[in-house]
């Protein structure tokens, strides 16, 4: 699926420093209705993984209950 056209965007949160930070795009403007595009920031040429927006909803209300358990690094 060509991605080359979407604006991508980070969280504001992510800063500057090259961290662990990920890009989110919407694609309903450019032909692929309800679909949201996540990418890693360090490696904009790699793979993209492809959700629905009813599936990219639940994973950032989920996110935002608490309800994913813990962060690796605390376990």
């Amino acid at each position: 699926m060509d991605v080359s056209k979407v604006r991508w965007r980070k969280s504001s949160l992510s800063g500057n420093n090259g961290g662990n930070c990920v890009e989110v795009a919407e694609l309903k403007g450019v032909g692929h209705a309800d679909l949201v595009a996540v990418r890693d920031s360090k490696d904009p040429e790699g793979p993209k993984l492809f959700f629905t927006s009813a599936e990219w909803d639940a994973f950032l209300n989920s996110v935002k209950a608490g309800d994913l358990g813990r962060p690796l690094g605390d376990r």
